[in-house]
């Protein structure tokens, strides 16, 4: 058996790759919230794209989707993930260089995609905007990528398996398996009628719940535990957790109000209300971790991010499931409520996790510590501030909105105005949320920069000694 490789070791060999992956995500973040901070001004002024297609605001709403879910989230994940398999598998990555080339190409499948949607191509599935000839460059991406990590993991030097490789390499296959089934049946052999809804509604909830629950919860799981200097509480209900989110959250996604039969609707909602399982069985592991001590969540930069995307999972999950039992569905449903919690989710869980990994794994990669640890501080502050400010509202207008629904006295220009208010404040909300990405990528391109200036800089001054040296000679 190979020797167990050291961390710097590791470190070296994923450098490349996930220095790729990271600030390609950044620069996706920053992005997305572009096109969501245009999307939320048409709310404001309504005729301030009115002469331009592109941005209309479908488009501008689909490419803030494709952006954070395909651009940041999955680029992050992928990081993530390959940075785990090597560190607890103790073994260096396979073909780093091969990994750089599949991140290239996934960026490049982004790129065309969103071009695509802004040209008027989007194929107006929720989650799954991308066109079909981009969805197969993304696809010959994640298989590059995946397959290198997969070999990893076989390859790993420390054979027993840490729960967060059991997460992570379940949802390395998970991916793979939903994109390129709703793409065959909805893009390539289109299925007819109601069908195409479910199978969209199903492949949205695979990758924003299970997939996304698959990858924060794995490095949870790594990370509390290791800053914390704690061992994990229970390895089996850290399995338990795996086994139930994949059984009961792959049914979420079919709202009630969703014109199928009424069993479809009723499964839905049974995944969802059982999806709680898996969060309870959470939050009992984290809370026997961390002895109780909530506040050790708050002891460094990487665990306050952490920390606020485990509570965010928890609150996340608990709308989704009460907002899925059909008399509050009745009042939810086609309101800003929706939104505000795939947010929550999406964005309050999976992504904050994933900033707290970067902040983590950037610097291990490198060997430096960040230039301004006020950037981060700043960016934590702007993320969960902006992240209230976009849920809360959205929340509470959403339900104020569904019970004004209900009245059919209650004109709809009535009802629209009255939600404009909770809009402001959203858009206050996408403002610091994108004032936040430009600080964190300010502060991973900023000491990328660094180190290989340093590099360079060290490099000129070996070169010109030897030059000096056999000058001296001759």
């Amino acid at each position: 058996m190979n020797a167990v490789a050291k961390p710097s070791e590791i470190d070296v060999s994923c450098r490349l790759p996930l220095l790729v992956l990271f600030i390609s995500a950044a620069v996706w973040l920053v992005l997305g919230s572009l096109f969501g901070f245009l999307a939320s001004l048409i709310f404001h002024k309504p005729d301030l794209f009115s002469n331009s297609f592109s941005f209309s605001y479908g488009h501008l709403v689909a490419a803030r989707s494709t952006s954070f879910l395909y651009g940041a989230g999955i680029q992050l994940g992928l990081a993530t993930t390959l940075w785990l398999f090597c560190r607890l598998g103790r073994t260096p990555l396979v073909q780093p260089i091969l990994v750089t080339v599949g991140a290239a190409t996934w960026n490049l499948g982004v790129t065309v995609g969103l071009v695509g949607i802004i040209a008027g191509d989007a194929t107006g599935f929720e989650s799954l905007e991308m066109p079909r000839y981009a969805a197969l460059i993304v696809f010959l991406g994640y298989l590059i990528v995946a397959t290198s990590a997969a070999v990893t993991l076989h390859g790993r030097r420390e054979r027993s398996l840490f729960v967060s490789q059991w997460f992570l390499l379940a949802a390395l296959f998970w991916f793979p398996w939903i994109y390129s089934t709703a793409n065959l049946s909805l893009l390539v052999f289109p299925v007819r009628g109601v069908t195409q809804a479910v199978i969209a509604w199903w492949f949205s909830a695979n990758l924003q719940i299970v997939w996304f629950g698959l990858v924060g919860l794995a490095a949870i799981f790594y990370f509390v535990p290791k800053l914390t200097n704690r061992e994990l509480h229970s390895h089996y209900l850290a399995l338990f957790t795996f086994w139930m989110l994949i059984l009961f959250a792959s049914w979420n996604g079919v709202p009630n109000s969703a014109p199928l039969p009424s069993w479809m609707p009723a499964l839905s909602t049974v995944g969802a209300v059982l999806t709680l399982i898996p969060v309870l069985t959470f939050a009992l592991n984290l809370h026997g971790t961390i002895e109780g001590k909530y506040s050790t969540l708050m002891a460094g930069p990487v665990l306050r991010f952490v920390g606020v995307g485990i509570f965010a999972f928890v609150v996340a999950t608990l709308m989704n499931a009460v907002s899925s039992v059909v008399q509050v569905g009745q009042i939810t449903d086609f309101t800003w409520f929706v939104p505000a919690k795939a947010l929550l989710n999406g964005y309050g869980f999976f992504l904050m996790v994933m900033f707290g990994a970067a902040y983590y794994i950037v610097p291990q990669l490198i060997g430096m510590e960040f230039p301004s640890a006020k950037l981060i501080k700043a960016h934590f502050w702007l993320a969960t501030v902006g992240i209230l400010l976009i849920v809360l509202p959205l929340a509470i207008g959403g339900i104020v909105q569904g019970v004004m629904l209900q009245n059919p006295d209650n004109a709809f220009l009535k009802i629209a105005k009255v939600s404009l208010m909770f809009l402001r404040l959203s858009t206050l909300g996408d403002v610091l949320i994108l004032l936040g990405h430009l600080a964190f990528i300010f502060n991973v391109v900023g000491l990328v920069q660094r180190f290989y200036q340093a590099r360079a800089a060290a490099a000129f001054a070996a070169a010109t000694a030897e030059i000096a040296t056999v000058g001296a000679k001759a």
